[in-house]
This record gives C-alpha cells, sequence and structure tokens, in this order.
C-alpha cells in the first residue's frame, strides 16, 4: 500500500505563509525562497538536514521589541539559540542577552558582547558559572536559591560588589503545556512569595556587604499568547517590592518580568502581541507603584523565542513512505536529535513540500525521524500532498528556537549546519557537526 491509499483531506491554503519568516516567497515550481535564497538550493548545497536563519528578521523582532519597550532593557534569552553571529546582532540592534551557563556567558563575550549588558540565569548554577560570571564583570546574576547566595557572597572579591536579583516565584499558572509553567510553587525555579522564601533571599543578601540587590526577578511560563498572567505577575512583583520597601527601608530600582511570549508554529495559532503587553504591563507597573507609593523601577524582559522562532526554517529530505496499518509514514533524515520538542512537549508543526509542484491531493501524514524511537514524531497527521516520494524535501517554519540549542548526539547523528540567508546571500554560520567531531572525543579504550 502506498500513501495513495490514505485518506484524502481538504485542500490546505497552500498561501498561507503567516507562520514563515516575512521575507518568504513562493515559486511556480513548487519552491520558496527566504531571505531571497531558494530553500531547495540551499539543501542542494549545504546538505540536510538544515536550518536556514533571516538575519533581516531577527533584526526586525528585535526593533519591534525596542519600539513598544523603548524604557526598558530587553534582553534576548540565549537559551532559545546563540551563536557568535547571533550574539552579535542582537548586540547591534540594542539587546542585552540572558545566558544559563558559563559556556554562553564564555561565547559571548569573547564574541565582543558587552559583559555588563548580560544577566546570568540558571536554577542549579555551577561554581565555574559563578567564578566565570565574576571574573568577566557579568551585569547582573538572578539568584535562584539561598544556598547560591552563600556560595556567590563566599567568592565574590572583598573589593567589588556584584549586582544580583532574587528569582521570585509570583504563583501564576502560565505557559502552553505543563512542562513549560515556571511560575507556580510545584516547580524548581526561583523563590516563593506564599511561603516566605523570597523574603528570606532578600534579608539574606541585603546582610551580605559584596552583593548589591538591584531588584526582582520572575518568569511564569512560556508559549503565552495573552497578556493578562503578565499583568497579574507585575500586580504581585510590586506588592512585594513594597513589602521589601517597608520591612527594610530599600526601594529596589528593577523589576524583570523575563519572557515566555508566544510564537505561532501553525497557521491560525495564537500569539502574543507586543504591542499590547507593552501597553498592559505600563500601565499596571504606573498604576500599582502609584497606590504603593513606590518610583516605577526600570523593567527588563527576555524574549527568546519571539525573536528567533518565527526566523528559522529546518529543511529535511524524505529517505522512506510506507502505510502501515491505518497511518502513513514520512520519514526524514533528521529527527529528535535536531529538534526534540514534539517529543518533549507536543509540539505541533506544519511541514511544507518544496522543490517541486504539488500534484496529487493532500493526504494526512505522520512526519518521522531516523532515529530508534516510536515517539521520534516531528509532525503528527499533517496534510501533505498525496504522491510524496523519498527524494523530496519538506521544509518546517518557525524552526529558529529550541532547535539546535536543544540538540543531541544520539545515534551518533551530527548536528545540523546554521545557514544565514540575507539579501540573496547564504553563509555557514554553525557548520555541520562530524563523525570525526565526535570521534575526536571519544579517547579511551
Amino acid at each position: 500500500m502506498s500513501i495513495l491509499d490514505a485518506p484524502v483531506v481538504p485542500v490546505a491554503d497552500t498561501h498561507d505563509l503567516s507562520v514563515w519568516p516575512g521575507s518568504t516567497r513562493p515559486s511556480p515550481t513548487g519552491n520558496l525562497t527566504v531571505g531571497g535564497v531558494s530553500l531547495a538550493e540551499a539543501a542542494d548545497r549545504f546538505g540536510t538536514p538544515v536550518y536556514v536563519l533571516d538575519e533581516q528578521e531577527i533584526r526586525d523582532r528585535c526593533r519591534t521589541y525596542r519600539t513598544a519597550f523603548p524604557e526598558a532593557d530587553v534582553v534576548y534569552a540565549a537559551k532559545a539559540f546563540l551563536c557568535r553571529a547571533m550574539a552579535h546582532w542582537v548586540q547591534e540592534e540594542g539587546l542585552g542577552l540572558d545566558v544559563c551557563s558559563a559556556g554562553e556567558l564564555e561565547l559571548a563575550v569573547t564574541t565582543g558582547f558587552p559583559p555588563e549588558r548580560i544577566v546570568l540565569h540558571g536554577n542549579a548554577k555551577s561554581p565555574e558559572d559563578l567564578r566565570t560570571a565574576l571574573r568577566l564583570g557579568v551585569g547582573r546574576i538572578v539568584v535562584d536559591s539561598t544556598s547560591e547566595i552563600a556560595r556567590l557572597a563566599a567568592i565574590t572579591p572583598a573589593d567589588s560588589r556584584q549586582k544580583v536579583m532574587v528569582r521570585v516565584v509570583p504563583g501564576v499558572a502560565a505557559g502552553a503545556h505543563v512542562k513549560i509553567r515556571t511560575g507556580t510553587d510545584d516547580q524548581k525555579f526561583g523563590l516563593s512569595i506564599t511561603d516566605g522564601s523570597a523574603q528570606h533571599a532578600v534579608t539574606r543578601i541585603l546582610d551580605q556587604p559584596h552583593l548589591e540587590l538591584v531588584g526582582l526577578h520572575c518568569h511564569i511560563g512560556s508559549q503565552i499568547a495573552t497578556t493578562k498572567p503578565y499583568v497579574a505577575a507585575v500586580r504581585r512583583m510590586v506588592g512585594l517590592l513594597a513589602r521589601i520597601r517597608d520591612q527594610h527601608g530599600v526601594t529596589l530600582p528593577q523589576l524583570d518580568i523575563g519572557g515566555g511570549h508566544a510564537i505561532a508554529y501553525r497557521p491560525g495559532e495564537e500569539r502574543l502581541d507586543i504591542s499590547a503587553l507593552a501597553g498592559r504591563v505600563r500601565a499596571e507597573l504606573a498604576d500599582g507603584c502609584a497606590r504603593a507609593g513606590l518610583p516605577v523601577p526600570r523593567l527588563t524582559l527576555e524574549p527568546g523565542r519571539a525573536i528567533v522562532g518565527p526566523a528559522g526554517v529546518a529543511v529535511y529530505r524524505v529517505l522512506a513512505v510506507k502505510r502501515t496499518g491505518d497511518r502513513t509514514f514520512v520519514a526524514v533524515d533528521g529527527g529528535m536529535s535536531d529538534n526534540p520538542r514534539p517529543a518533549l512537549y507536543g509540539v505541533r508543526y506544519a511541514p511544507r513540500l518544496i522543490g517541486r509542484p504539488a500534484t496529487a491531493p493532500p493526504r494526512l501524514v505522520t512526519v518521522v525521524g531516523r532515529h530508534c524511537e516510536a515517539g521520534d514524531i516531528l509532525a503528527d497527521e499533517v496534510a501533505l500532498p498525496g504522491d510524496v516520494r523519498p527524494g523530496d524535501l519538506l521544509a518546517v517554519p518557525a524552526a529558529g528556537a529550541y532547535h539546535l540549542s536543544m540538540a543531541s548526539g544520539y545515534n551518533l547523528v551530527g548536528r545540523p549546519p546554521v545557514v544565514a540567508v540575507s539579501d540573496g546571500i547564504a553563509r555557514v554560520l554553525v557548520r555541520r557537526e562530524s563523525l570525526d567531531d565526535m570521534n575526536r572525543r571519544d579517547i579511551g579504550l
């Protein structure tokens, strides 16, 4: 049996490019160009799988945030995707950087990113993370536990003061999946307002002569598509700022409300309206501070996915098509080693045939990867032309965030390259990981 035995589904709107980079253009031959570069030609030139990243889309999204939040510090969350070029683009567009390890920090600083514009996060920072942050002069460290306070205070040089913030759990439930909700007391991040842990951490830091408490931080989740949870978080954080003022006589000058801004992975999905977020947060912050008799703190926010996610496209080559039972499987040359998110969070994507015209009605198929796991599924029950066959190319939009950054070496399949496109020019930012790269790490017998 073949894919032609699968049920025919209604014809999708093949002209809907709403979740693709803004520069995406279709051609009569069934191909797509991004940043003026043919995706099919990029696949032939650089091999597959390949990540294609639209530089101008990233820059435009940075500018959208700067326009919406002109009075705030916008710091890009590097965990979504980081390479030297990305750090350079973010710096040029006036954003700071949020990192979670010594590795991310070292890459950024050695690229030339100003360390004073970098924020270090992490619920379990290693001694090496903290030493590297102090050595390189990171701007702010977000404290996530009381043990971290003691550890950091012990290694901070006596002739300096390190700026820190306290990560607070505001008790706000938000996020598209339980595994990415971080604003409630039942997860590993931060210090709770409810049980007094956050207030205790504030007291501990204020007692440390070499630590300077400059503000509070919270991050309530990821893929949040409405402004309401952020407004609730701001309200609770302002309340805590007021209690700190009343208890300690200290007015903290900064408030970081994290990121987690939703993007659409498929046409019709909700995304967060950044302008609406700016208006609602600004109003709540001003009103709350006025009621509490506080000056309005300087705001920080940390978009990651919302900047790089929609700028990326993953391109795969079809290796096999087969029908098993009542399902049709289209197997490609990548999978959970280059995109674990469907397996982790059940994320759904909208792959598209490129490189040739579709000549058959669309049918429901499941796009799977090459790895030895039944859960290695990239897109479940999606419509593709009924004549899809080995050798075809599939392109997946909204692939810029948490793909390469979460990629693994499973089955010793090398991680794909990242290719930047702009004004018709394609260039490699991160080369493909080779078998030789992996072999060189294995040194023992």
